[in-house]
């Protein structure tokens, strides 16, 4: 991947692209550490003592000449799962990327990369969460009870391959939560895929990639698969 510039990528600083010390020394246990803290976050979210850290002018201020974010969160672009909030995080703390489903394409995945690449995060977390729309969707569309038009098809042709792998269910809404579950463990495996600069950061474990799902009722995070 050639090297990002301030011109090729607006809104990042150049001087985000200088190695720190501390990014240099990304190790496994960085990547534990970095999934401690967010779960330790959303617990004071789930239990309403949030410390919002983080978002003074001061700290702001702090932030103007680079970021150096302990996680990169791809998630899904509904309104009411902000990773931020979720995990009580502030200003440069989470680099946030968000698309319905969390689903892959090239400018995810190369805004993943950068994260990756250049600021060093030792963690991705795919979060999808409960009740997710175009997943929804995309069952519906599965089972012919649905039509999407426009570009929202090219999320439902993506979903659909999670869908049709997860086993049939009855229960409407407990086959959701499957199918939840399944397209965020099958993004964090493609991403691994699609994307050189990961899998190879996960080969010499200076990254790690993990799914979770969200609760809307609860407003828990869950990892999915291996724990």
């Amino acid at each position: 991947m050639p090297e990002l510039t301030r011109r090729a990528f607006v809104g990042l600083t150049a001087t985000a692209l200088v190695t720190t010390p501390a990014a240099a020394t990304a190790t496994p246990k960085a990547a534990d550490d970095a999934w401690t803290r967010l779960l330790e976050g959303n617990s004071r979210f789930v239990e309403g003592r949030q410390i919002h850290p983080h978002a003074t002018g001061h700290w702001r201020e702090q932030l103007v000449d680079g970021q150096h974010p302990f996680a990169c969160v791809l998630g899904c672009a509904d309104s009411r799962v902000p990773p931020e909030i979720v995990f009580d995080d502030g200003l440069g703390d989470i680099f946030t990327i968000r698309a319905a489903g969390e689903v892959l394409d090239s400018s995810v995945i190369g805004s993943i990369e950068y994260a990756v690449q250049h600021l060093h995060v030792p963690l991705v977390v795919v979060l999808g969460h409960a009740n997710c729309g175009a997943v929804s969707a995309t069952i519906d569309v599965v089972r012919g009870k649905g039509h999407v038009t426009g570009d929202i098809s090219t999320l439902v042709r993506t979903i659909e391959p999670a869908v049709r792998a997860t086993t049939p269910d009855a229960d409407d809404q407990r086959f959701l939560a499957a199918c939840v579950a399944e397209q965020a463990l099958r993004t964090a495996e493609i991403l691994q895929e699609r994307s050189v600069i990961i899998r190879e950061a996960v080969a010499g474990k200076t990254l790690s990639v993990l799914a979770a799902s969200y609760d809307l009722g609860s407003g828990r995070v869950v990892r999915l698969g291996k724990h």
